[in-house]
């Protein structure tokens, strides 16, 4: 992020464009929930259809419940049109008289996990410097259920677990600040009707990313190219595949507790994150995978493969069979799984 934006000025309250009621409820809903000392919020606006009417709805529900609001806008000098945006997002919040922060960001290409995963994490990073700065502690974000739906779908081809088919939760936690999505149950088309109306009333046209119909990448091909069959063959399949990411959230939940209890029974040792061989031995094998996920997550470490976690129980069933546990040595993410009297432990990998 380069150079410090100045702290969000108060503007003179004015009436607020229209914005309909199913908009404004979800917004209203989610901002009911805030811990009661909040006094500020944020939306994240790129400039867009979705995220103006996020802010627009936002600015009738701060206001109704006494919230200052102030709008977040990252620069990504991606597009040539980046500096017209940014512009776009000062003009918008002057109509709805809200303050607009903005932060530059330059997104890496040698990340090696592509040019949209790099924007979505310095986005993600821009975020929360510019909450820092505003003192703000949750931000909105217009993921809608259109998303949603592309987000599950995505994430089944490239064969995600439970956890991730559950796609984007309703509020998540990164670097501090909370992220709100009240939109996950919103369709698309209702949201593009009000900036349409919004257009037409204001004057004030939505920008307009290439990148959102441009096939080389991932989420537009999904758009352009599978959504027109699906739309054509199933009517209304956005609803029913966020439905799903909904029972897959739940699921997730209780394999969690499951986890939780299980790993708790294994005579786990919070001190060196250590549990019992032979009590783990005595699971379903189900559930000797499920408590091994949840204990390497517990670890903040990436999720293996399914042939790795299959390859790592493996190890762990035949240790018996061995007639010594020091046979163990699995390498996991600058980690080593290994066994000692009976337990089954983790350490920093030598070569870290």
């Amino acid at each position: 992020m380069h150079g410090a934006a100045p702290a969000p000025a108060r503007h003179r309250l004015g009436s607020l464009p229209d914005c309909p009621v199913e908009l404004i409820s979800p917004v209203r809903a989610a901002l009911r929930g805030l811990p009661k000392n909040t006094t500020r919020i944020a939306v994240a606006v790129s400039g867009g259809g979705d995220s103006a009417m996020l802010a627009l709805a936002a600015a009738h529900a701060a206001r109704g419940l006494g919230l200052d609001l102030v709008l977040f806008h990252v620069h990504h000098g991606l597009q040539a049109q980046a500096d017209e945006w940014a512009a776009h997002v000062q003009a918008l919040g002057i109509l709805l008289s809200v303050a607009v922060l903005q932060a530059r960001v330059r997104v890496p290409d040698d990340t090696g996990k592509g040019i949209e995963a790099a924007a979505r994490q310095a986005r993600y990073e821009a975020l929360a410097g510019l909450a820092r700065q505003a003192d703000v502690a949750q931000v909105l974000l217009a993921h809608h259920q259109d998303d949603q739906a592309e987000t599950v779908l995505l994430r089944l081809l490239r064969g995600a677990g439970l956890q991730g088919m559950a796609a984007m939760a309703a509020e998540t936690e990164r670097d501090g600040v909370r992220y709100l999505r009240p939109w996950l149950s919103v369709p698309r088309a209702a949201i593009r009707a009000a900036a349409a109306g919004f257009a037409q009333a204001q004057g004030w046209q939505p920008v307009e990313d290439p990148t959102n119909t441009d096939a080389r990448y991932t989420r537009a091909a999904v758009r352009t190219q599978l959504k027109p069959a699906l739309d054509a063959r199933w009517p209304g399949w956005q609803a029913i595949v966020a439905r799903h990411a909904r029972h897959m959230a739940e699921a997730a939940e209780v394999l969690a507790d499951v986890a939780r209890a299980d790993l708790s029974a294994l005579d786990f040792s919070p001190a060196d994150a250590s549990f019992s061989l032979a009590a783990w031995r005595g699971l379903s094998p189900a559930r000797q995978l499920n408590v091994l996920r949840h204990w390497l997550a517990g670890r903040n470490l990436p999720m293996p493969s399914d042939a790795r976690l299959a390859e790592l129980a493996r190890q762990l069933r035949q240790l018996h069979a061995l007639g010594h546990d020091r046979q163990l040595r699995w390498e996991h993410a600058g980690r080593v799984v290994g066994c000692a009297h009976g337990r089954v432990v983790i350490s920093l990998s030598p070569r870290v």
